[in-house]
């Protein structure tokens, strides 16, 4: 029997280093759902060029105090484990970096990532209901939390995770405020319209590594250079209760944090259920499924 094997419209990890045009919608949502998820043609305009969209205190204070109790919780409990991979700790410290899978194994956050008010704008962007893709707290420590080089999310998913096309969106949820001095996130405008080629073969168990500091899967300086020189950066900065969702293949990253203000996000990717993972398109077995949800 003839096995199907799904064209690779994103070939990386190779020899090439280079840009592809987008091959797909940037959003996919109808009138009716934009109104449904409070969504204007104002913003939803924005998020088609630029690739992103914040939301500012989206969260109520009752909701906010009680995701920051629990996030404070959550970090206290793995600050004990050992052993535990769903935990990533900065490189050569004990210091929590991530928690992953929180929709499952924590029920005020999997509360959180269904409730509709984020719900409806995931699935408004993505035109169609949508599964978690990843979940994880990213926690950054004041003075010492490590940041994220450049990278596009898609690339890695794409690669390692089989993510067949750009059809899933990021959503950071702020549980402190994110200033010019803790580290926030950083972003490039309009680079979502082009997919970065990333050079290297992808080592078997990359995530062990990359989830502390990645080498594989981020794009070249050259290519940085060029994609920042066409369309410059921005960096998102707002209190907490704000929200952010931005698009999968948007390049982005975060410097360390050399400030005494911790900075503590909640981050949850919703995938349309119209774009199921497959195997790898590097090659590599599937990451593990706290990382990247095949059974749900």
């Amino acid at each position: 029997m003839k096995v199907e094997v799904a064209q690779d419209l994103y070939p990386s990890r190779g020899d090439k280093s280079g840009f592809i045009k987008r091959k797909e919608p940037i959003i996919y949502g109808t009138l009716e759902q934009f109104k449904n998820a409070q969504l204007d043609n104002k913003e939803v305009t924005f998020y088609k060029k630029n690739g992103y969209l914040i939301i500012k205190n989206l969260l109520s204070f009752h909701e906010l105090n009680n995701l920051k109790n629990e996030a404070k919780k959550l970090k206290k409990n793995y600050l004990e484990e050992s052993e535990n991979p769903e935990l990533i700790r900065e490189i050569d410290s004990k210091i929590v970096r991530s928690v992953f899978n929180i929709h499952k194994t924590n029920e005020i956050f999997k509360k959180l990532c269904y409730s509709r008010k984020i719900l409806n704008i995931a699935e408004a962007l993505l035109g169609s209901p949508t599964y978690i893709h990843q979940s994880r707290m990213n926690c950054k420590d004041r003075f010492d939390g490590k940041g994220f080089y450049w990278h596009s999310d898609f690339e890695t998913w794409h690669s390692e995770d089989g993510m067949p096309n750009m059809r899933a969106v990021s959503c950071s949820i702020l549980l402190t405020d994110n200033n010019e001095f803790n580290g926030p996130l950083l972003l490039v405008p309009g680079s979502h319209k082009y997919f970065i080629q990333c050079p290297g073969k992808t080592p078997e168990a990359h995530y062990k590594h990359s989830l502390k500091k990645q080498e594989y899967g981020v794009p070249t300086k050259d290519s940085i250079t060029k994609i920042i020189k066409k369309h410059g950066i921005t960096s998102f900065k707002a209190k907490a209760g704000s929200v952010i969702f931005f698009d999968c293949n948007i390049i982005h990253g975060s410097s360390d944090n050399l400030s005494p203000f911790p900075r503590y996000n909640l981050f949850f990717v919703y995938n349309s259920i119209y774009n199921k993972l497959i195997s790898p398109y590097a090659g590599t077995k599937p990451r593990p499924e706290f990382i990247a949800s095949r059974e749900h």
